[in-house]
């Protein structure tokens, strides 16, 4: 593959939706989970989108349910969870594995063309980090997420640009949005 456009996932419907839809477009793809202690990031997620959104910025929402059980819902139990508690608008798709055998492969080429390089530093990387290791050993080197709201900056003609971890702020996402704009 040569870039995300050539990938093509599942809507909450179960509908084929290609990336190449997106083309021309900013995008940023997250793995995200509604019972995690980063759900809280939809908020800035959802304010990035309204304010960037007609500059040609798409969020791309993937729910995985990978890491402790987080996201145990139905694509339209989280997708309801996701609209009546923050607001979303942004396009959210069909729930995904992105580590092991079952990885979404959009999830495993995202991951390989930025690989993890640690939590950064303080407390929430030290307990992140303990729990991260121990939920991804299952997954060996398949491990490609290492947790939720894990998220990749995409530029306008496919290319991924950027990898942000959970502990990563998000005022630094939007700054590298705006930049990618």
């Amino acid at each position: 593959m040569s870039n995300v456009y050539d990938f093509t996932v599942k809507d909450r419907s179960g509908n084929k939706v290609s990336l190449a839809d997106y083309k021309g477009k900013v995008l940023l793809i997250v793995n995200t989970a509604t019972g995690c202690g980063f759900t809280p990031h939809y908020d800035p997620l959802e304010a990035m989108y309204k304010e960037m959104k007609d500059q040609g910025f798409e969020i791309l929402d993937f729910p995985c349910n990978q890491f402790a059980d987080q996201a145990p819902g139905s694509d339209e139990e989280i997708h309801e969870f996701c609209t009546l508690k923050f607001g979303t608008e942004f396009p959210q798709f069909a729930k995904i594995d992105v580590n092991g055998e079952t990885a979404d492969p959009l999830f495993a080429y995202l991951a390989t063309k930025k690989p993890f390089e640690g939590f950064g530093k303080g407390l929430k990387m030290a307990a992140l980090t303990k729990f991260a290791n121990a939920n991804n050993k299952k997954f060996g080197d398949k491990a490609y997420i290492k947790w939720n709201f894990t998220k990749f900056l995409v530029d306008r003609e496919g290319n991924v640009i950027a990898r942000f971890e959970p502990t990563v702020d998000m005022a630094e996402v939007k700054k590298a949005v705006q930049a990618a704009l």
